[in-house]
């Protein structure tokens, strides 16, 4: 016979299930449409468990938003991290954050939803440990073999991210999805190799001003 579950795993279980239903319905009617009744429903608890575990229903947004900024940040790490080259883990783990955000419910939450109903301090606050993160430690190691190229840190991962999150946003509204994303996948790559150049390539002199 299996043990009764401790009084932990039956709220963790709520928990899990108030999360799991409440995902499904933010990424199929948007944050706005969302009803707190709906996700008690369908998660067949009582609203007094609900606002056990959230204050109200932007609190559980916000949880499934920080869920899905982990779950983007695995993936892009899963992608970048056995590849040895950094420029080219840097491109694999673009790769992999475009292919998490072409999935709808992650669109909608993360890339739509979330830095309106969170602000948009607020949604980097949660994305900073995580694909800010990610994307920071992609570019220092890229940076580090060109001690050269005269750039830094921290405008290029935001440059960067802007740009991906971009992006992310033009394949999926585009008529032709496949098309778009190729075209997209082919972009990125040429904008990374000329923005970060070669690891041997020497900065480049500043252009005289030609006198009068």
């Amino acid at each position: 016979m299996s043990r009764p579950r401790t009084q932990a795993e039956r709220l963790a279980a709520t928990r899990a299930t108030l999360m799991r239903e409440a995902r499904l319905i933010f990424a199929a009617s948007g944050y706005d449409a969302a009803a707190t009744e709906e996700i008690v429903q369908r998660s067949n608890v009582t609203r007094g468990a609900l606002y056990y575990h959230f204050k109200d229903k932007r609190a559980v947004f916000e949880a499934i938003v920080e869920e899905v900024a982990r779950e983007i940040a695995a993936a892009i790490d899963r992608k970048a991290d056995p590849v040895g080259d950094p420029l080219q883990a840097l491109i694999e783990g673009t790769r992999a954050f475009l292919d998490a955000c072409l999935d709808p419910a992650v669109r909608r939450i993360y890339l739509i939803d979330a830095p309106a109903v969170l602000g948009w301090h607020r949604w980097r606050e949660i994305d900073a440990p995580h694909g800010l993160r990610s994307l920071r430690e992609g570019v220092t190691a890229v940076l580090a073999e060109r001690p050269g190229q005269g750039l830094s840190v921290e405008p290029v991962t935001f440059l960067l991210s802007g740009a991906f999150n971009e992006a992310a946003l033009w394949v999926a509204e585009a008529k032709d999805e496949k098309t778009a994303r190729r075209e997209m996948d082919r972009s990125l790559v040429q904008l990374m190799e000329r923005l970060f150049g070669s690891p041997a390539e020497p900065a480049r002199p500043p252009r005289a001003r030609a006198r009068a």
